[in-house]
């Protein structure tokens, strides 16, 4: 078990709610710090923490496990160009545009940020990107702007041609687009945060508030709204839109955009048709095969084997994926249910379900697909991810840190 101090001490200087992450996380960050420092004693690591900022950093790394890639959640993106573009010709070149991105990890965030805004016409002159993250080590990959395969997912990858350049088995970023991003080190709940800064337009802060308890929630979202312009705009992730709902926000109105003015007011209308196509859709699970090792006995397919499609699954899952980023949420949903049809139960598409019920907004509906997933497959990542994220934004911490604790069995036994 955890020495509680060492989550008491993470609680203090991030906010990190233990709990939300799970025991086994934060045992393995401390057992990987202080065998490299202390030879694995634990009270010896302890003692040098305190004595330390550095190796304080250090643990933060290494509790922090960033998962991103670009053009995560790509509605949000095309919600933000044509809001941007707006503002743009309101703003009739007084000021240039300000965007936030925080905690942006290795940058993919803030790079596809920019990315959008000039694939939507905007010249470089017409905003600025700031970026800040709690992680140095984070923010010096971000800054250089080299990233392998595994941050290009999705079979539409046109911005890759665009704004990459190919070397060796990597991509470099190109120049245009690095430098319109400003990094800077920093920590959501230090005191004064940004306060020389102007407001921002547009504040993206996404899978953060989860992690949190529901004390540090509130004080991040008082946080996000003196960081915001009274008439910006918080992007947030797909668990968190409850919280957003608690802290008397309403959305944008974009599916899938998980963007929530600002003001009092009427929200701004949402445009009926994004003219800015996202260019990166939706992943396709595609880490494991699609029917799972190990699986309970599950009912045969109520159709004869002449009539199953041609098509594969990994295709149809890409075709759902391809409908769910089109913003044709209900084609996506009827294409998942003829899938169980034709092929039974299966993980993957209870899974597709769960995400497409989870961007709407039913969580109750979205928690019961993740567990028919796991029902049918136990040790399915995204499943136990998406499932604790909606536990821990509904207040329950225990059964949370339960799903977390069996992600992470799952990531050790697969590493």
């Amino acid at each position: 078990m955890t020495d509680p101090r060492f989550a008491q001490l993470l609680k203090e200087r991030i906010g990190l709610d233990a709990e939300s992450v799970g025991d086994a996380v934060i045992e393995r960050a401390v057992r990987l710090r202080s065998h490299k420092v202390s030879a694995g004693n634990a009270e010896h690591y302890w003692r040098l923490l305190q004595g330390s900022a550095e190796e304080v950093q250090a643990l933060i790394e290494a509790v922090i496990v960033p998962e991103t890639w670009f053009f995560r959640y790509p509605e949000s993106f095309g919600a933000l160009a044509e809001l941007a573009s707006r503002r743009v010709l309101e703003l009739a070149g007084t000021r240039p545009l300000r965007v936030l991105s925080l905690p942006c990890s290795t940058g993919e965030e803030p790079y596809s940020i920019v990315m959008a805004l000039l694939d939507a016409g905007l010249p470089p002159s017409a905003f600025q990107v700031d970026a800040l993250d709690v992680s140095r080590a984070v923010l010096e990959r971000a800054e250089e702007g080299r990233y392998g395969r595994n941050s290009f997912r999705g079979s539409n990858l046109a911005f890759r041609d665009r704004h990459f350049s190919a070397d060796g088995n990597d991509y470099q970023l190109a120049e245009a687009v690095r430098r319109k991003v400003r990094f800077r080190s920093g920590n959501l709940l230090a005191p004064g945060l940004l306060a020389g800064e102007a407001p921002y337009d547009y504040v993206f802060c996404r899978n953060l508030l989860i992690y949190f308890d529901r004390p540090t929630q509130e004080q991040v979202v008082d946080v996000l709204r003196r960081l915001a312009r009274p008439d910006g705009v918080l992007f947030i992730g797909p668990a968190e839109a409850s919280l957003m709902s608690r802290a008397g926000l309403r959305p944008l109105g974009v599916p899938q955009s998980f963007a929530f003015p600002l003001s009092s007011e009427e929200p701004p209308s949402p445009p009926a048709a994004l003219n800015w196509k996202a260019p990166a859709p939706m992943p396709v699970p595609t880490a494991r095969p699609v029917a799972p090792k190990t699986a309970p006995a599950r009912p045969r397919p109520m159709v004869k084997p002449e009539q199953a499609p041609a098509v594969p699954v990994g295709n149809a899952l890409a075709e759902i994926a391809r409908l769910a980023n089109s913003g044709q949420a209900a084609e996506a949903r009827r294409s998942c249910e003829t899938l169980l049809a034709e092929k039974g139960p299966d993980a993957e598409v209870f899974y597709w379900l769960g995400l497409l019920a989870d961007a709407q907004g039913q969580g109750s509906e979205a928690q019961g697909f993740y567990r028919k997933a796991l029902y049918l497959q136990p040790d399915h990542q995204e499943s136990l991810q998406h499932l604790a994220a909606l536990l821990a934004a509904q207040g329950d911490a225990a059964g949370a840190r339960r799903l977390q604790e069996r992600a992470a069995r799952g990531v050790k036994r697969n590493g």
